[in-house]
């Protein structure tokens, strides 16, 4: 896969967001995308920029609200193909560690 995004999608409203994150998540599924949802955010991978926005405006569609925040950032590596993982990796090669906090 070669375009790896950050993608934030949430209502803006009082109170929890999680139901309606959680179908921005779900709108995903019908994307050729691999995807990670954390706690600032879903880390995306897809084969080309076109399915990339077409799934990010699907998750965006998705959520309820009279006001919904998305923001989306966008790595395209267009000479090579770099995984979200080996970027991951590569971080933790450098640390000689795994990129976490040691605490519990």
């Amino acid at each position: 896969m070669t375009v790896i995004a950050l993608l934030s999608v949430a209502p803006v409203i009082e109170g929890s967001m999680a139901g309606e994150v959680a179908k921005a998540v779900e709108a995903l599924e019908e994307y050729d995308v691999e995807y990670e949802t954390n706690p600032m955010g879903t880390v995306i991978e897809a084969e080309s920029t076109d399915e990339l926005f077409a799934a990010a405006q699907a998750a965006h569609d998705a959520v309820d609200g009279d006001r919904v925040s998305t923001v989306l950032k966008i790595d395209d590596k267009r000479t090579r193909e770099v995984s979200a993982s080996e970027k991951v990796e590569a971080v933790e090669r450098e640390l000689g560690r795994p990129p976490t906090s040691e605490r519990e």
